[in-house]
């Protein structure tokens, strides 16, 4: 290689270097390194396949080869033949020709031809990540050692940049946990102002107004006072309702078994409706990784009940239904109908949680027959 080529090829593996650590993103950075690489080295094929914990490719991202031509080759590899050398043998592998190599087999009917191969592991954090591998040196029969070295550097930076990528959605996970903990703070703030400022004062005036009522000499105005009072009562009895929406931390320390058994309890207490809860524990294990947003789920349901249901009793259970859990909260009141409703009693919300975990919803209601919201959940 001439100086003039080499001073080329370092500038630009300074440029590559530079370029992986300012991206952030894991999978732009995957996309960067295998295009990277393909300039580097001249290559007209490239891709990086990332290894799962067994050592097997999960994911493989190219470079040269069109989506049509993806989609003809079929399934992509999971690394076997000469792709796995580089995972068994942990180092760099360079090829002239494939065609004469006999460990070069299992490539399908309609994969590009290619004869030389060039391929390195990205190694980050101690641990093989994934590997690039080149193909079809342009402008020459094969790939040289000074290409070799090249491709080492650069997977080299690439392991920097990987972890540096995890580090980065580590670090805004860890973030965006950290805000969702300070407004389930906020939320408990509120709701224990609202239950004991707001609500006392009303239990107060309410009470005045009944002696009021008692002393009144005249029917007409005790009777509007009374009236009064039981709509003191109903706000009350809603207040209750949206504080019990706005509790947060139930799971806080608790297994999802015994989160639930007591998000019931407390319902029956705020609202005088009877709640039956039947929890499957093997099932409710299975759900711990969702186990906040099932809570928030029941949460949601079991506050519908209580503001609009008007009903004296309440189930709420979870079961196994195959491969699914399957959650169900219904109410023996008054019902709805359902055709005007799917936005709002906070159904829509409902749908949206539900469909954020894979799963599914359906809602049994005719008026004056009660409710049954039914969820199923992939284990």
């Amino acid at each position: 290689m001439t100086d003039r080529i080499a001073r080329d090829r370092s500038d630009l593996l300074i440029e590559a270097g530079l370029a992986l650590a300012s991206e952030l993103s894991l999978d732009v950075v995957l996309q960067r390194i295998v295009e990277l690489a393909v300039d580097i080295t001249q290559a007209r094929y490239g891709a990086l396949g990332v290894l799962d914990d067994r050592g097997r490719i999960e994911r493989f991202i190219t470079e040269g080869v069109t989506a049509q031509e993806r989609a003809a080759i079929g399934d992509p590899p999971v690394g076997h033949g000469i792709l796995g050398l580089i995972i068994t043998d942990g180092g760099p592998l360079r090829i002239e020709d494939l065609t004469t190599d006999p460990r070069a087999v299992g490539f399908p009917p309609n994969h590009p031809p290619m004869r030389s191969l060039l391929g390195a592991p990205v190694v980050a954090h101690g641990r093989t990540f994934g590997n690039v591998y080149l193909a079809e040196k342009q402008g020459a029969s094969a790939f040289t050692e000074d290409d070799e070295r090249a491709l080492i550097v650069l997977a080299a930076q690439a392991g920097v940049a990987v972890e540096n990528a995890r580090l980065y959605a580590e670090s805004q996970s860890a973030q965006s946990e950290l805000r969702r903990l300070e407004v389930l703070d906020e939320r408990e703030r509120i709701a224990k102002e609202l239950h004991d400022g707001v609500i006392q004062s009303l239990f107060a005036v309410g009470m005045s107004l009944q002696g009021a009522a008692a002393l009144a000499g005249d029917p007409g105005i005790a009777s509007r006072i009374e009236n009064a009072v039981e709509d003191i009562d109903r706000a009350i009895r809603d207040l209750r309702n949206y504080i019990f929406g706005l509790q947060p931390g139930i799971l806080a320390d608790r297994q999802l078994d015994q989160a639930l058994r007591e998000l019931g309890s407390d319902f029956e207490t705020r609202s005088d409706v009877v709640t039956v809860v039947d929890i499957d524990p093997t099932v409710a294990s299975e759900l711990a990784s969702v186990a906040s947003d099932v809570v928030q789920l029941t949460r949601e349901a079991l506050s519908n009940v209580g503001r609009h249901a008007k009903a004296a009793t309440c189930r709420v259970s979870l079961r196994r239904d195959g491969a699914s859990a399957f959650l169900e909260i219904d109410d023996d009141g008054s019902g709805f109908e359902l055709g005007g409703q799917t936005g709002g009693l906070g159904i829509a919300n409902l749908r949206d949680r539900v469909a954020s975990l894979g799963g599914t919803m359906d809602i049994d209601t005719r008026a004056g027959e009660g409710t049954a919201v039914r969820i199923s959940l992939p284990l």
